[in-house]
């Protein structure tokens, strides 16, 4: 339990955990957060300790594809450095913002209420340090005891609660404002011992603009002082998604000429399509592995792997599409185009599962609400058509693509649907959160990459495709359309990766 009443913001948890557990520079298991209101000279400032919460949900746990976040008998959250391979999946599922990667090690780590030290009848270093015993141990199973009473009596507050993950700090005496993560922001001239900086979990004033005002309608805050929690996937993710979006479309298409009777086609059906789908899914690999940080281990995914996860389902749901992939290609290099229409079935259903997969990825991702929104789903299944027909439309420039002037509808037509999609995601009813990941995504910060995809990558392929109708040169302007569209795609996605990670947990 967290008395927020009677903290003083003096940092001995802070400093008592980095020497219990040799915490580095520049990362905490156990931070403080400052938060000023009012109007000078009616102000007031109130401190809150972050840190876990060892909810007895823990998203963190299901995400992580090979146990290295488990739950120890006590009930503790713990962590095994060997065997973590640092997705950092687990920082963004937590709601809390509560994981890090210890530069150290490579793995992530963050509180464990000093189990080595519970189990051993002792208190947590922070427990003992805290001069006026804010921070103390309760049994929230005993009826009788403080904790207890606060959680049943509806005094003791949580963060975040409507992710339902059942935290196990329970907050008292602490101010709404301390609480809500949007709830208070930094100002523009810094706070009080460092100036704003790029990754400090600080809503942007157009952000703020999108939703101005506090879940329980009071005045926003000021946060003097906090720490910084910078964005932990980039353009590795990014790069991976338009990559199998690619993969995928290119085998759908492959299984549409082959519904129209073109099976026959050896070269640009039977072979050149799963080595180009096989090109981009070894690209996806490549990305993913060396995205971890600890990619020597990628392969505890299958000799560790945890169910629960969908890192570890998408990993076989791409090692199928590759073996896929491969029956396709042998079909093709031996020429028995008749037994295409019996791979059409299992490759279509690999395929859409390595566009779609990430959806539900995405979906374990507690922490940022904009990655779980429902249109997420058809949006990466019709990416994928339109990766799929921009691929084509390049190769016709080398071989000649039966129905070609069909791929050419159909890729127009999953740029429109791709456009309405994304345009009906940017309107609907949306949370607070979702609502400035949005706005950081159309008017902040990922704009420039937003304007990208809407030019590059819907406006122009679309009227390069209409012209490419009624023209002789239709391969080359088609060509312009594919590549056009793949650029713009990776922009949307880097831009869409990073306005998910914009919005403040802490």
């Amino acid at each position: 339990m967290l008395d927020s009443g009677t903290c003083i913001g003096c940092h001995a948890c802070t400093v008592a955990c980095k020497s219990e557990h040799d915490v580095p520079l520049g990362v905490n298991r156990t931070w403080l957060k400052y938060v000023e209101t009012g109007v000078f000279p009616n102000t007031n400032r109130s401190f809150l300790v972050m840190r876990c919460n060892h909810c007895q949900s823990a998203p963190c746990m299901e995400i992580c594809p090979t146990s290295a976040l488990f739950r120890a008998d006590n009930g503790v959250v713990d962590f095994n450095d060997a065997n973590c391979i640092g997705c950092k999946g687990c920082m963004q599922a937590c709601p809390y913002d509560a994981i890090y990667i210890n530069p150290a090690t490579s793995t992530a780590h963050k509180c464990n209420f000093c189990n080595h030290r519970v189990t051993e009848g002792l208190e947590p270093a922070c427990v003992i340090v805290c001069p006026t015993r804010a921070i103390r141990v309760s049994n929230l199973d005993d009826p009788e005891s403080e904790i207890s009473f606060l959680h049943s009596s509806g005094n003791g507050s949580v963060r975040s609660p409507e992710q339902n993950t059942n935290p196990g700090l329970i907050y008292k005496s602490a101010d709404p404002t301390l609480l809500d993560p949007l709830g208070s922001m930094i100002g523009s001239d810094g706070m009080i011992w460092s100036d704003t900086m790029d990754s400090h979990p600080s809503p942007s004033p157009v952000s703020l603009g999108a939703a101005p005002d506090r879940s329980d309608g009071q005045e926003m805050g000021r946060t003097v002082y906090t720490t910084r929690h910078p964005a932990t996937w980039g353009s590795m993710v990014s790069g991976y998604l338009v990559t199998k979006a690619a993969a995928a479309g290119v085998m759908l298409m492959a299984v549409l000429l082959v519904l129209m009777g073109h099976g026959g086609e050896q070269a640009v059906v039977g072979m050149v399509s799963p080595m180009v789908a096989g090109a981009f899914l070894l690209a996806t690999g490549i990305l993913l592995v060396d995205d971890l940080k600890q990619p020597s281990r990628f392969h505890y995914l299958v000799t560790r792997g945890n169910w629960s996860s969908w890192l570890v389902k998408g990993a076989y749901i791409l090692t199928g599409f590759a073996v896929s992939l491969v029956a396709w290609w042998v079909v093709g290099l031996i020429g028995v185009s008749g037994v295409f229409p019996f791979l059409a079935v299992p490759t279509v259903i690999l395929a859409l599962s390595t566009a779609g997969y990430t959806a539900f990825l995405f979906g374990q991702c507690e922490g940022r609400d904009l990655w779980q929104e429902s249109l997420l789903l058809p949006v990466l299944l019709a990416q994928a058509v339109v990766a799929g027909g921009a691929t084509y439309s390049v190769l016709g420039l080398f071989m000649e693509v039966p129905e070609a002037s069909l791929v050419l509808r159909v890729f127009l037509t999953a740029l429109v649907l791709n456009g309405i999609l994304i345009a009906v995601d940017l309107h609907g009813h949306h949370s607070r959160h979702v609502t400035m990941a949005l706005a950081e995504l159309t008017h902040g910060d990922q704009r420039h990459r937003f304007q990208t995809w809407l030019v590059a990558g819907l406006v122009l392929p679309c009227l390069l495709l209409i012209v490419a109708q009624f023209t002789d040169s239709s391969t080359v302007i088609a060509a312009l359309a594919g590549l056009s569209a793949m650029v713009g795609m990776f922009a949307y996605e880097d831009a869409y990766v990073r306005a998910g990670q914009s919005v403040p947990l802490s």
